[in-house]
This record gives C-alpha cells, sequence and structure tokens, in this order.
C-alpha cells in the first residue's frame, strides 16, 4: 500500500502483526522519504555481499549513513558529525550471523510475563495536557525489567514483549479524524512540549534513539489499518523534524493497526486513533552507549 510493503504470513501468529484468519500480516515502513527530505546531497553505494550504503548530507554538515542487506532490512544506521566523529544509532547485532533469528520470530516469545514494580501512571504517561518535565523525567527513566542482550531495531519493532521493557508516551493530545493521518494544524503546537523534552535528550547524546508507534481504532479491514497507522507514525515523526528541528534519523515508526487497542470497543472510537513514543536506546545499544 502507498510505499509500504505489507507481509502477509500464512498460518503465523506473529506477535506485532494484526491477525486475520490463518494469515498474520505486518507492515515493513519504508522512512526513506523522511530522512532525505530537505538534504543536500544523497549517494548509494554498493557493497560486498549484497549490501548497499545511503548517505545522506544534510545543510548542517551532519551525514545520515545506512546500510541495508539484499532484502532491503535496514542493519546499522549511524551519522558522522561535522567534527568527524561518528554516532552509531542501531546496528543488528545478527547481520553476519548466519543462524541469526528467523525474520518473523518473536524475540521476546520466551520471555516471562511483565511484573511492573512502578505506578502504572508512571509507566505509560497519558496526560490531558503536554507536559515537557514529566514527559523528559519519562523518557530518561530506565527499563522497568532487566535488558537480556541487545536488540535489533526489527526485533524491538516486531516484539510487544520487548517493547514493554520500557516506558511509553501515549500522545493523546493529538487527535486523528476517522480514516485520516493528518495533523491539524491546531494541534501541531501539542507537540511542543514533546519536542523540547526529546531535543534535550539528543542534546545530551546524539545516538538517542525513539520509536514511534501509530494504532488505529477497530473500524476496517487489518490491512488498510496497518497502512493508516503507519501513516500516523510517519505524521507525527515528519512534524517533529519539520517544525521542532528533531533529527529525522534519531526516530524510527512502525504501524500497529487495531491490535493495541486502548479502548476495548469494535465502534469508532477517537482514542484508539493514536501515536505513543518509546525511547528505544536502551533494547539497541550497548549498556555504556545507552546509559544516561
Amino acid at each position: 500500500m502507498g510505499n509500504r510493503d505489507i507481509l502477509s504470513l500464512v498460518g503465523a501468529g506473529v506477535a506485532g502483526a494484526a491477525a486475520g484468519g490463518l494469515a498474520a500480516y505486518f507492515i515493513r515502513s519504508d522512512d526513506n522519504q523522511r530522512l532525505t527530505e530537505g538534504s543536500q546531497d544523497v549517494r548509494f553505494e554498493q557493497l560486498p555481499r549484497g549490501l548497499t550504503r545511503q548517505t545522506i548530507r544534510r545543510p548542517n554538515g551532519v551525514e545520515v549513513v545506512t546500510v541495508e542487506n539484499e532484502y532491503g532490512d535496514v542493519i546499522q544506521r549511524s551519522k558522522i558529525m561535522p567534527d568527524g566523529r561518528e554516532v552509531v544509532l542501531f546496528y543488528d547485532p545478527y547481520a553476519e550471523d548466519t543462524n541469526r533469528p528467523d525474520y518473523y520470530e518473536d524475540a521476546g516469545a520466551d520471555l516471562p510475563p511483565l511484573e511492573l514494580t512502578i505506578p502504572r501512571d508512571r509507566y505509560i504517561v497519558d496526560v490531558s495536557r503536554p507536559d515537557e518535565d514529566l514527559y523528559y523525567q519519562t523518557i530518561v527513566a530506565p527499563p522497568v525489567e532487566t535488558v537480556e542482550r541487545i536488540y535489533s531495531v526489527d526485533e524491538v519493532r516486531r516484539s510487544t514483549r520487548i517493547r514493554d521493557k520500557v516506558r511509553r508516551i501515549d500522545l493523546n493530545t493529538i487527535n486523528f479524524a476517522f480514516g485520516s493521518a493528518d495533523i491539524d494544524q491546531t494541534q501541531v503546537r501539542n507537540l511542543q512540549a514533546l519536542a523540547d523534552a526529546v531535543k534535550r535528550v539528543i542534546d545530551e547524546n546524539p545516538g538517542e534513539v525513539f520509536l514511534l508507534e501509530g494504532h488505529t481504532d477497530a473500524v476496517g479491514s487489518n490491512v488498510a489499518n496497518l497502512a493508516l497507522s503507519d501513516r500516523r507514525a510517519e505524521s507525527v515523526a515528519g512534524a517533529l523534524t519539520s517544525y521542532f528541528d528533531i533529527p529525522a534519523e534519531n526516530l524510527v515508526t512502525q504501524g500497529y493497526g487495531e491490535e493495541n487497542l486502548k479502548v476495548a470497543t469494535q465502534e469508532p472510537n477517537r482514542e484508539n486513533r493514536r501515536v505513543t513514543l518509546r525511547r528505544i536506546t536502551s533494547l539497541v545499544k550497548p549498556v555504556a552507549s545507552a546509559s544516561r
């Protein structure tokens, strides 16, 4: 749908995928347009073993380098700062492992249920008014349980259980119209507090990584809702970059359709049409790199 691949896995029950009969669906985002917007130069190079390297040069002198494998999966993204320093944003620790986990495997399937030891309102921030300090404290807080190993971004995207290790912010100050991924201009200012909190974190550590998750209500087909939810996540990511100068490369997006309803109803529901944010640095980086 559009520039997004929707994978149909017959007979599969994949975490992070919308179920439909005997098939499961998972949408693979394409963030190339968002990353290259406003760039000065974009170069592609063919590397050994079927790898491709894309280098984006920004007006501020930062270069964003993305390496993809032969299937189009991103296996590493980093940025080269104007002073020549390389900051690795994320990488796939199994990229060269012949025994790497299957692409559709849920990396968190064997983990025990999450035992939350903090108040729920500190684990899921869901407030009616933007609050920069609350956002910041939530973002910089450590995972709520031990992170056993480094995960690839794709593993994080595909596993609800892995994502549950870190806190989240529900952006209920951004409401989407039915069937739409557009952010009303009157609501853009509601992102200011979140953007300021995210910018504070990135200013302290340019290698921070944030995941924006898109969601829909339960009206419509699974496939259409996956595409719509992915566009919603992209809309918020694009707004954070366009209006508030959050570097696009520090944001990754993923749509989950109607998989995680906030309000359990099959009827149209505005609260279910939402985007959430998590800081996933601690999941995709070595401990020393992710610690604050």
